[in-house]
């Protein structure tokens, strides 16, 4: 089994995927979703922790060489601070905005004067919050190698605005495995593949045309 399908199944094995058509999850980015990620269990499972903290370090050295690891607040603080630790590099996190009190940071960590950093976000759905941080980094005159992800949702939105922020981003898992393997272990049926297929093509359009006709398929 190859490193995608291996995570995704140890999500799937935890329960760390949440999948509620009836009621969708709406993201931070406003997005309505009838599935949800939740790597933060992970950190309460050891087995699963520690193939994601080896995971992300072993994919890490695909970007090159780096001198520090930037946690997204918050879910990337976590990941991101393991990892760290296992490759025994120095750890920072970016808050989405600057403290009101205080030193008033927005970047918390021992940075030194033109350090090139890798980012780590639990997953990628807009991309959003990720390439806020980089921004941030970028701002304060750190070079970015790029991002690491733990799940990627695989959505042309987050391609493009990775693309427009000139940022290279990698995950361990995407959405395709994860749906591959949900359906080798009988987690999902194949009607409920044809909704989670659905929503992953056009999200918004799933959104406006979800009714009780796609609810019933889904128990």
């Amino acid at each position: 089994m190859n490193l995608s399908k291996e995570i995704a199944s140890k999500l799937l094995q935890i329960k760390a995927i949440k999948l509620n058509p009836q009621s969708p999850f709406t993201w931070a980015s406003g997005i309505k979703s009838p599935i949800y990620c939740d790597n933060r269990i992970s950190l309460s499972h050891p087995e699963a922790r520690n193939a994601i903290k080896k995971g992300l370090a072993e994919l890490s050295k695909s970007f090159g060489e780096f001198d520090m690891i930037a946690g997204v607040a918050t879910a990337g603080i976590a990941h991101g601070a393991l990892m760290a630790d296992y490759m025994n590099l120095p750890f920072c996190y970016v808050r989405s905005e600057a403290k009101s009190h205080g030193r008033q940071n927005q970047i918390e960590g021992d940075l030194k004067a033109g350090q090139k950093i890798l980012v780590i976000e639990d997953l990628i759905s807009t991309g959003g919050s990720s390439i806020q941080v980089v921004e941030v980094l970028r701002q304060e005159g750190y070079e970015v190698v790029g991002v690491l992800a733990i799940f990627d949702y695989e959505l042309k939105k987050a391609k493009d605005n990775f693309k427009n922020a000139k940022c290279v981003y990698k995950t361990l898992s995407n959405y395709t495995a994860l749906l591959e393997e949900a359906i080798a272990e009988d987690y999902i049926t194949n009607d409920q593949l044809r909704i989670l297929n659905n929503w992953n093509e056009d999200p918004n359009a799933w959104s406006e045309t979800h009714d009780n006709k796609v609810k019933s398929t889904w128990n």
